[in-house]
């Protein structure tokens, strides 16, 4: 783990920010304050693959202040057709490193920490402690059904994302509405994927989660809070469904 810090003051943009910021703070609904509520705000996001990458990169862009990256994997390959955070020249690095040095490349105004290891329930926890929000950039349902039971159990808002050859799905957690396993009580039984995802899917549901993460720091806006929003590649098609609260839910209904 590494923790790369630039000293973040939160009382004023400086000239600097300001000119970063220009697009954000000449709109009236974020303004400067708005914009110091991201600078403020501290958003964990587990996975820095074809989900994370996008997300990472939005964040980081944006001036969020305090980013937490988690991911044990290595680059691979075979991941540079989505994973668009990272180079051929990142090949065989740690994902959560190589994703820390392009958000930093990109604004190294904010804080981005490391956590090279893929994390249980047990060492997420903490991780979620210190986050204001959270973001489920993962690629298997076991890490996504641990994300929700954590975050339900600590009282964290989150957002989920999915992707699966040409589709894609995002919703997001607040204290007292559905949760994922109100939607999907058990996780799936094993079985083999077909080749996917298209490589430019996990960038649109990603860009979803980083607004989503931005709009919660800002207070901006109306959240994915119980809806589920589908979108269809091939038929360039959104949906949104609501999504109710499950009584018996072994999550959120304790």
């Amino acid at each position: 783990m590494f923790n790369k810090r630039n000293k973040i003051a939160d009382e004023a943009l400086s000239a600097a920010d300001c000119s970063r910021y220009a697009r954000h703070v000449m709109m009236p609904e974020m303004g400067v304050e708005g914009q110091l509520r991201l600078r403020r705000g501290r958003v964990l996001v587990i996975g820095a693959g074809g989900l994370g990458s996008p997300v990472l990169l939005y964040l980081a862009a944006a001036g969020v202040g305090h980013i937490t990256v988690v991911d044990g994997d290595r680059v691979d390959v075979s991941n540079l057709q989505r994973q668009v955070i990272h180079s051929t020249a990142d090949i065989c690095r740690p994902k959560a490193v190589s994703a820390a040095e392009s958000m930093l490349a990109i604004n190294p105004g904010v804080e981005v920490k490391t956590v090279e290891e893929f994390v249980d329930a047990a060492t997420l926890g903490p991780l979620v402690d210190e986050a204001d929000f959270v973001i489920d950039a993962t690629d298997n349902f076991d890490s996504k059904f641990m994300i929700n039971d954590v975050c339900v159990a600590k009282g964290r808002p989150y957002s989920h994302g999915g992707i699966f050859r040409f589709k894609g799905q995002a919703m997001t957690y607040l204290p007292g509405h559905a949760c994922y396993r109100c939607l999907f009580p058990e996780p799936p039984l094993p079985f083999n994927v077909p080749a996917g995802p298209m490589g430019v899917l996990p960038g649109v549901i990603g860009a979803i989660q980083a607004t989503e993460a931005i709009k919660y720091l800002t207070g901006l806006g109306e959240l994915l809070v119980d809806r589920l929003l589908t979108y269809d590649a091939l038929a360039m098609e959104f949906n949104t469904f609501t999504i109710r609260r499950a009584e018996g839910c072994c999550a959120c209904s304790r």
